[in-house]
């Protein structure tokens, strides 16, 4: 057969062809990287700095952050290089990790998510049991898992892309290495490929939608056994946030990929990818935690520490 890659790199076409768009788009995707980074590397730092975080619900909203901020840096700043110099070529091999570490993010926030789900579920269901329940050790393992199965579903999905033949086109109609924009360009046949990648996105996402599914179902039958208005309130507020991202985040996913290349538009993928890469990662920290009482009152407590260290050395 030879060798089956022909093509050494890749031309990503990246956002817009209009000059006129380009340095409002690069303004406006700068600024969201900017709040982007802030937002979920201060989450993180307040998280690990204030005690009174040190909680399994804050654990994984750290380790959200985390992943927003991860998958954002590897997509944002090569979105920013197009809009400032044009169509970028990209090595295959540099496409390929790309397209690993991206995929990998958003497999890990996929299990993130669920394990989000059931651990609202334990402390609104059983929450006279939450501690013995959501134990340092039952956090890592969660963690560690959501880490660990969004390392293996990239590689399958990585492996299955690149075991294909390119050795026609090797313009990829999209800003960065996105896994259905890379096939449509093999020129062997991809219809075993597609079921693989139908199948590896639409598996853990179903499996994680059945978690959070399940969860708020006892999650809204507790609710309603609630007497109290303040009680309602309290546990509403507690899965507002989570259900918004939810919505979301599984709503453009599926938009994007659980469809066959053939009915695609890379156009309309281009703006479901903004909305995925770089829009989810600013608001979550917004969604799910500075609306929070307990951190903005971390936050007040760090602004009034920065207040009197300056006082002090004044």
């Amino acid at each position: 057969m030879g060798n089956k890659t022909e093509v050494t790199a890749f031309i990503l076409l990246g956002l817009t062809d209009d000059p006129d768009l380009r340095v409002p788009l690069f303004v406006t995707f700068l600024l969201i990287y900017t709040v982007t980074v802030a937002g979920n590397l201060g989450m993180v730092l307040l998280i690990l700095l204030d005690s009174r975080l040190h909680t399994p619900m804050y654990f994984f909203l750290g380790n959200l952050s985390l992943v927003d901020l991860c998958y954002s840096s590897i997509i944002t700043p090569t979105v920013m290089a197009g809009l400032l110099v044009g169509d970028q070529v990209i090595s295959h091999h540099a496409c390929a990790t790309q397209m690993f570490l991206f995929a990998m993010f958003i497999g890990t926030e996929n299990y993130l998510l669920a394990s989000m789900a059931y651990d609202r579920y334990a402390a609104v269901c059983k929450p006279l049991h939450y501690t013995t329940t959501m134990t340092t050790r039952v956090c890592a393992c969660l963690i560690t898992g959501c880490y660990v199965l969004g390392l293996l579903n990239a590689s399958i999905q990585t492996g299955n892309t690149f075991g294909l033949s390119f050795c026609e086109s090797n313009v990829v109609h999209h800003f960065f290495c996105d896994i259905p924009a890379v096939m449509v360009l093999s020129c062997s046949d991809r219809h075993v490929s597609e079921l693989v990648l139908v199948y590896f996105v639409s598996f853990p996402v179903f499996f994680a939608l059945l978690v959070i599914g399940v969860s708020y179902v006892f999650i809204f039958i507790s609710i309603l056994r609630i007497h109290s208005n303040a009680g309602h309130q309290k546990a509403l507020s507690t899965c507002t946030s989570h259900l918004t991202a939810v919505f979301i985040f599984y709503g453009t996913a599926m938009f994007v990929y659980l469809q066959p290349s053939s009915s695609h538009s890379m156009d309309t993928d281009k703006v479901a990818s903004v909305f995925y890469t770089m829009v989810i990662p600013l608001l979550n920290p917004v969604v799910y935690s500075l609306r929070n009482k307990d951190v903005k009152s971390a936050l007040s407590k760090v602004k009034s520490a920065c207040i009197c260290w300056k006082h002090d050395n004044a």
